[in-house]
């Protein structure tokens, strides 16, 4: 969306975006736009691209294209002070403290903060969207089911003190209620923290029900974009990947 001057609102623009990985080309032009706070859906299947873009926005792979958020170019800027600036990226692997409890975890999310009243405020949120993390604060995250260690993986994202999320998979193996837990967290946060959130996921319903608007990804192509509802409607998507037909 842009404004009557021609200038984005935008929090995050990617425009027409390439990956290599030697010979090969993991994105191709791929161009998304996310407005602040909006959930933002990218589904598609395994090795479709999904990752490789959320490594790129996060700096962790060398790209050609442009990727601005909230202004600024990314070209230039190195993942810490990604973070700092408050785009905040919980990866697919979780990437946690395993010997660690779930308290240190979190704490660990707010090394770069400064201000301790505000990381306190944050702590009791995160702990009251995920009650089991409360339970288990002082339990070792090695010794936490999966679906309860991608709670704390997503409470550690957000004691980053983030204003875009970027989550990579957040589903993935993990049970039909642990998901729905997840899902009402994403609401939750959206709704009442007014948090943006791009979510990358293979599990197309779950995105679909959740974000306002999505793409779709494939061979590192972006193919569709629109809202929830033209993606509910469009024929391939329904049959290729919500197995409606």
């Amino acid at each position: 969306m842009t404004d009557t001057n021609g200038t984005t609102n935008a929090i995050l623009d990617v425009d027409d975006l390439d990956v290599y990985y030697g010979k090969s080309h993991a994105l191709k032009g791929v161009s998304l736009s996310i407005e602040p706070g909006e959930i933002y859906g990218v589904i598609g299947p395994n090795g479709a691209g999904k990752t490789t873009m959320l490594n790129a926005i996060a700096g962790f792979v060398d790209y050609e294209g442009m990727i601005r958020y909230d202004g600024t170019n990314l070209a230039a800027v190195n993942p810490q002070q990604i973070v700092r600036n408050g785009l905040v990226y919980c990866t697919e692997d979780r990437d946690l403290f395993p010997y660690f409890s779930v308290h240190e975890n979190l704490l660990m999310g707010a090394q770069f903060r400064d201000d301790r009243d505000a990381v306190k405020a944050d702590l009791a949120m995160v702990y009251d969207l995920f009650p089991r993390l409360d339970e288990r604060r002082e339990q070792e995250a090695e010794t936490m089911s999966g679906g309860e260690q991608q709670m704390l993986a997503v409470g550690r994202a957000l004691m980053s003190d983030p204003d875009l999320l970027m989550l990579d998979e957040p589903t993935l193996g993990l049970a039909p209620v642990i998901i729905e837990d997840i899902g009402r967290a994403l609401e939750t946060l959206q709704q009442e923290e007014g948090l943006t959130i791009l979510l990358a996921e293979q599990n197309s319903t779950f995105a679909l029900n959740h974000a306002e608007r999505l793409s779709l990804i494939e061979t590192g192509e972006i193919e569709l974009s629109g809202t929830s509802a033209e993606f509910h409607d469009n024929e391939y998507v329904r049959e290729a990947y919500v197995g409606v037909h």
